[in-house]
């Protein structure tokens, strides 16, 4: 299996022989959402708490007799069926949403969307970001996303709203980081630190360096 391997200036340079095991697994939507599920329960706040009637204030003493008054009998103000009581069954910050992900399925799941990416043209192989001056200039990497959607099949790699494409960096530098930091509709990450999610909510992945970033893709994989 081929890929073109393109230059920052959008021309073809070559191209990288891609291993079937990580680009050419056929779709599986049930690992997919499996492991995506888990991965978005992984990364959530718990933010939302709802005090119960030990947590709310007020409430120490009975609010009339048990009997003679006429009204239905009450311990506490503090009862869910008081207004400003506590609430039954609310939500709770101290609430555990991990869910446990084998790192074989979370390695599948990220190559099965890789898989299904390639075949939908949605992957290209990028030969280096060399042109990124040292400074880490937004202007430069906006030229170089406005140059690839230049590419055939690649033509909303630029547009200006929603998340066009993932910049996936073989080699990391906290300069390229910045150069794409003011850019809204891309990110750029790490290939050691690409998730299933990661790669899924945006439409184009940018693959930089792909002899290293393929490399450490197939180690994944053992």
């Amino acid at each position: 299996m081929k890929a073109d391997i393109y230059t920052a200036k959008g021309e073809k340079k070559g191209s990288a022989t891609l291993p079937e095991e990580i680009f050419g697994l056929p779709w599986n939507a049930d690992l997919v959402h499996q492991v995506v599920t888990s991965i978005q329960s992984n990364r959530r706040t718990p933010v939302a708490h709802a005090k119960g009637r030990n947590e709310v204030r007020g409430g120490g003493a009975k609010p009339w007799r048990q009997k003679g008054t006429g009204n239905a009998r009450h311990g506490s103000i503090r009862s869910p069926l008081w207004i400003g009581g506590g609430v039954t069954h609310g939500p709770l910050k101290g609430k555990d949403y991990t869910k446990k992900i084998n790192k074989k399925m979370r390695s599948k799941a990220l190559f099965t969307i890789l898989s299904r990416k390639l075949v939908d043209g949605e992957i290209v192989f990028l030969e280096s970001l060399s042109e990124l001056d040292s400074e880490g200039k937004t202007k430069e990497a906006k030229n170089i996303v406005d140059t690839l959607s230049k590419v055939k099949g690649l033509e909303g790699i630029s547009r200006k709203k929603g998340n066009a494409a993932l910049i996936a960096l073989g080699d990391a530098s906290a300069e390229i980081k910045r150069s794409f930091k003011n850019i809204p509709t891309v990110s750029a990450h790490e290939v050691e630190n690409l998730s299933a999610l990661d790669v899924l909510n945006y439409k184009y992945i940018v693959i930089t360096d792909p002899e290293r970033s393929i490399e450490f893709l197939k180690s994944k994989n053992n």
